[in-house]
């Protein structure tokens, strides 16, 4: 399942950001599918956020993510560009929690948060406690990687119509049909099975196992 301009359009959308706007539209191209051909906003010059801050932040998305979805890493980078664009003060906030969660991995890891593999990158921000952090703005780094980081990616992947779908709202709010979607009694049953579980991607003794989910509503969505 790949993720898509349309996606990554549809979450700016219900994320309040005017996607019709000049500088949005200038920063994503005209094109179906996402790719590095998207992306005149991947270079540190031109983007909100650095090339290590990218990094990191997809790494996350990776974890996060359901793992049979494609198109991870142009749908997180479109996105956080459109986010980021008009809120200085809040992508100023975002870039040093990623820097901040690329330092503790370099400290326990020895290496960049990036540059681990999915199951390390996993067991890091457990180990951090960000599965269980109440998502906060401010105070001390799990609660600020679970709002600014955690939360704000799996606000972006269920405010999608690819995202929605796994989750059994194909049409989110923001989009046609999308509220009487949420009001539906089949969306009312399938939407607390379907959601994704702080608890799940380990086995009964904890460990981590390749299910890596996270709760799609684990508090706010990244404000």
């Amino acid at each position: 399942m790949k993720l898509t301009r349309r996606d990554a359009l549809a979450a700016l959308s219900a994320a309040g950001v005017a996607v019709g706007g000049a500088v949005v539209a200038d920063r994503v191209a005209d094109s179906e599918t996402l790719g590095d051909d998207l992306l005149g906003i991947a270079t540190d010059d031109e983007s909100t956020l650095d090339g290590s801050a990218r990094q990191t932040l997809v790494a996350v998305a990776e974890v996060v993510y359901p793992s049979e979805l494609d198109g991870i890493e142009g749908f997180v980078e479109t996105y956080t560009e459109g986010r980021l664009l008009a809120d200085e003060s809040r992508r100023r906030s975002v870039a040093t929690t990623l820097s901040e969660l690329d330092e503790v991995s370099r400290e326990w890891e020895s290496t960049a948060f990036a540059n681990l593999d999915t199951d390390t990158r996993d067991e890091l921000l457990r180990e951090l406690a960000v599965d269980t952090a109440d998502p906060g703005p401010e105070g001390l780094l799990p609660g600020r990687v679970r709002y600014y980081v955690v939360n704000d990616l799996l606000y972006a992947l269920y405010a999608s119509p690819t995202g929605g779908g796994l989750a059994g709202t194909p049409n989110p709010i923001g989009h046609p049909g999308g509220y009487r979607t949420q009001l539906s009694p089949e969306y009312q049953r399938a939407s607390p099975a379907e959601t994704r579980d702080p608890t799940a991607g380990r086995d009964s003794d904890g460990t981590a196992n390749n299910d890596r989910t996270t709760d799609a509503d684990g508090g706010e969505a990244g404000g």
